[in-house]
């Protein structure tokens, strides 16, 4: 069984070897990873790995269709052979960690509790920066583990999924959210299931980019979202842009939308030895090691230059002076949907 990840990456280096031992521990057994325009050495990093055999590197430096840089790098990958002989696929990014909650914790396990699944949503659960204001070189996963509440009421962004998906011809194209490009002889019989076990209804199957929030979905799988990270590394983010809408700069409506901490979760930490095992014997190649060092390096100084220019200063300094998010109650979401519900049947093709 072949378990594929697709990855696009910019600048994010630092992060890189944590993501890769975490999914190699959780099963997958490829990765098919596409850098561009990197400063870091993020791209030096993929070519070593590649040379190694551990993934498939591919710069895609442009120049990007209408779509984008990552539906850019989406396209080649729909033709490459590395993705037709998958069984499984999923995009994620490198903020992005699959949490399994069943047997031991591997895709294989959550495919054996699941069973009749065509698709399984990996649901957000959207981690916060826990007070950290400085990027250490530690891992993600140890450093933060405050996460928004397992019911959320608002923002449904909060409920947003990624796809595990059988590669079995049903869908032709790989999305950000989901497969995309289904074959109408064979998507009705697609069946699509949550993370919490739950089979959902006819829309996923082309539609849907968000569970459906005001209830638990992770009680088999979620999807353990890093959006924010230190206050450090998110103005870094803002300067590096959304993989999607790169000419996006962020600002502290991101930061709200995703800075809860109310609940700890450290429930992924009980992947950490194996993870760890497969990080050390990253680390053992010295190439390797060094430019992972020089990707740490590059960000320090990189924030240093940043701070010295306005925009990104003011954006260092709303972030310290912004608490932590309060989760909406439910009375106050409904209030907030209503007018949502209100603003569609008024101009259904405005988007959220």
């Amino acid at each position: 069984m072949r378990f594929l990840a697709v990855l696009t990456l910019r600048n994010e280096g630092a992060f890189l070897l944590e993501w890769l031992a975490h999914h190699r521990a959780v099963g997958f057994t490829d990765f098919l990873v596409f850098s561009n325009d990197c400063q870091d050495g993020t791209d030096a990093m993929l070519d070593r790995l590649h040379d190694m055999g551990l993934l498939t590197h591919v710069r895609n430096d442009g120049p990007y269709d209408q779509g984008g840089i990552q539906f850019t790098a989406y396209k080649q990958a729909d033709r490459m052979e590395i993705v037709r002989q998958a069984d499984w696929i999923a995009t994620l990014d490198v903020d992005e960690f699959v949490n399994i909650h069943t047997g031991d914790r591997t895709l294989p396990a959550l495919l054996k509790a699941l069973p009749q699944a065509d698709a399984i949503t990996l649901t957000w659960r959207l981690f916060g920066c826990g007070g950290q204001a400085r990027f250490h070189d530690q891992p993600v996963t140890r450093t933060f583990t405050h996460a928004a509440p397992v019911v959320m009421y608002w923002p449904w962004r909060s409920a947003m999924f990624k796809t595990l998906y059988r590669n079995d011809g049903t869908y032709r194209k790989l999305g950000v959210h989901r497969p995309r490009a289904p074959d109408p002889a064979r998507v009705d019989a697609a069946r699509w299931f949550d993370g919490e076990g739950r089979e959902l209804d006819a829309k996923f199957r082309t539609q849907r980019i968000f569970s459906n929030y005001g209830r638990s979905n992770y009680k088999l799988v979620q999807l353990n979202h890093y959006a924010l990270g230190a206050m450090e590394s998110y103005v870094l983010k803002a300067d590096r842009g959304r993989a999607v809408h790169s000419d996006h700069m962020l600002g502290t409506d991101y930061w709200v939308e995703r800075n809860f901490n109310q609940d700890k979760d450290v429930s992924i930490l009980a992947l950490a030895p194996r993870m760890e095992e497969e990080l050390a014997q990253l680390k053992s190649d010295p190439q390797l090691a060094q430019l992972h060092a020089d990707t740490v390096a590059w960000r320090h100084q990189r924030f240093e230059t940043l701070m010295k220019q306005e925009p990104f200063r003011a954006l260092f300094g709303r972030l310290l002076m912004t608490p932590p998010t309060r989760a909406v109650p439910l009375n106050e979401a409904r209030f907030l949907v209503g007018y949502a519900n209100l603003g569609r049947q008024e101009n259904p093709e405005a988007a959220d």
